[in-house]
């Protein structure tokens, strides 16, 4: 089962979940990584859900559009929605702050 590491506000979630997991639909039915997963409609519209890929990131499909609709740029920086990606394998994310 994929391993999850979460960094959020300076602390470490750590969990498994099953192959082929999203991280938003378990975070709206209020599983692990809720509720440190920010996130809000689940369908690549917002970019709230944005991440960093910190490891894992090889075992990943490529960006699909709305990815690079919302992300631009920091696709390249190692950002990913995770509303978009369905887990197969372990994988280390970081959710930033929103700033203004």
């Amino acid at each position: 089962m994929p391993k999850v590491i979460f960094h959020k506000h300076g602390q470490v979630f750590e969990d498994e979940v099953k192959p082929e997991t999203n991280l938003v639909v378990r975070a709206g039915i209020k599983q692990f990584p809720y509720p440190n997963l920010r996130y809000e409609c689940g369908m690549g519209k917002c970019s709230k859900c944005a991440c960093k890929v910190l490891a894992g990131a090889e075992h990943l499909p490529p960006p699909n559009w709305k990815e690079k609709k919302q992300l631009g740029e920091r696709i390249d920086q190692g950002f990913r929605l995770a509303c978009q990606i369905w887990l197969t394998h372990d994988i280390e994310l970081c959710q930033e702050e929103i700033t203004a």
